[in-house]
């Protein structure tokens, strides 16, 4: 545990903000984990962006989060990449959150004969990237995907997202791919390495039963539901697993980051 109690794994839409807009109390929240110094990463399985991007984005809505701070699905899968083949080659199907992150970890970007094929979030998939990524599964090229999440929201309504993509592509080459981002519990693995932390003295906050509170009961950390975003308490009751505990949102953790389990006045 660190020396000012838990440390803190948490998502970031739904959780902190919601839509692009604050949710209420998350910045005291933050503040608070921060005054006290203690370890904390936000997670999201969107791909699309950097955490240098994320950054400037959460501080638009009044949320002061360190860029070392912010955890992608894409570093995850990068940093994965880098353990199973380094100084390998991939085919990114993706945006500058996802190529930053593999060239970061040396990994060569090209459409000939790579070690994989990387499927990524981007809001322009084209005909033509989706057709070179299954010929060149077929061709033997492994095949991962930063995260399943088969749609994510915009202002106009819900987007496809990586793993509809996905699904296209394992229907027409017969080939699955690796998922790295949650609910696969390696993302939490991999952001509690990052932040030096231990299972054991860890919890995980999120908005969704099935990939944060999934993942992180599989990590082997502390879960808390918060209804401020994707999962209601009666949808959570529907699972065949519970969160260590639930919560309106982050602002009912304001004032007991030290103890957040202890029951509420």
């Amino acid at each position: 545990m660190s020396e000012t109690g838990w440390n803190y794994l948490m998502d970031m839409d739904g959780v902190l903000v919601r839509e692009e807009q604050l949710v209420p109390g998350a910045d005291a929240f933050i503040g608070e984990l921060r005054d006290r110094g203690t370890p904390f990463m936000v997670l999201t399985n969107n791909s699309i962006y950097t955490p240098r991007d994320l950054r400037a984005r959460l501080l638009r809505t009044g949320l002061d989060v360190p860029e070392g701070s912010i955890w992608t699905s894409a570093l995850a899968t990068a940093q994965f990449l880098d353990q199973q083949r380094p100084g390998g080659s991939a085919y990114v199907v993706g945006e500058s959150g996802l190529t930053t992150a593999l060239h970061s970890v040396g990994y060569v970007l090209t459409d000939r004969d790579p070690d994989y094929v990387v499927l990524g979030e981007t809001r322009t998939y084209s005909f033509e990237a989706i057709t070179r990524a299954i010929r060149l599964v077929e061709s033997g090229a492994r095949f991962i995907a930063t995260n399943p999440d088969e749609k994510g929201p915009s202002r106009e309504g819900p987007l496809p997202a990586t793993g509809a993509v996905a699904a296209l592509i394992e229907k027409a080459t017969g080939r699955a791919p690796y998922y790295v981002g949650k609910p696969n519990p390696l993302m939490m693995r991999s952001a509690l390495r990052a932040i030096k932390a231990h299972s054991e003295n860890t919890l995980m906050i999120g908005d969704r039963m099935d990939t944060d509170v999934r993942s992180g009961l599989e990590a082997g950390l502390q879960t808390i539901l918060v209804l401020s975003g994707i999962s209601g308490a009666e949808t959570a009751e529907l699972f065949p697993y519970r969160p260590t505990t639930v919560r309106g949102s982050v602002a009912d953790l304001i004032g007991r980051t030290e103890n957040p389990f202890d029951p509420q006045d």
